[in-house]
């Protein structure tokens, strides 16, 4: 959840997917085209666009307006401990582990 600090009441808040925060993250803060991003979703580059014009139109609705944006809900399966990577390998969970494995290697 992300918001003003000084809210007291919880109306209006706005959700966004999983979907919509991936979108989001890819290409605004990976740098990714809207082509490269709908591979690594696995969906058409028309789902992204949609995807990602809906997640913009809430995230300044919610800076513009100060409303609580909460990240939920969406079609999504999240990787397991010792699962091998789905092609992102951006993940926390594989960035960490990745850190970790090339902590122990140094040890060594």
């Amino acid at each position: 959840m992300f918001g003003p600090l000084n809210v007291s009441n919880l109306d209006g808040e706005i959700i966004m997917t999983v979907e919509e925060y991936e979108a989001i993250r890819l290409i605004d803060l990976e740098g990714l085209t809207q082509e490269e991003c709908a591979e690594r979703m696995s969906v058409a580059r028309t789902t992204v666009q949609r995807i990602y014009n809906d997640a913009r139109k809430k995230l300044a609705e919610a800076l513009v307006n100060g409303k609580i944006l909460k990240i939920q809900g969406g079609d999504y399966k999240l990787c397991e401990e010792g699962e091998p990577m789905y092609g992102c390998g951006r993940c926390v969970r594989h960035r960490m582990r990745q850190g970790h494995l090339e902590n122990e290697s140094k040890s060594r």
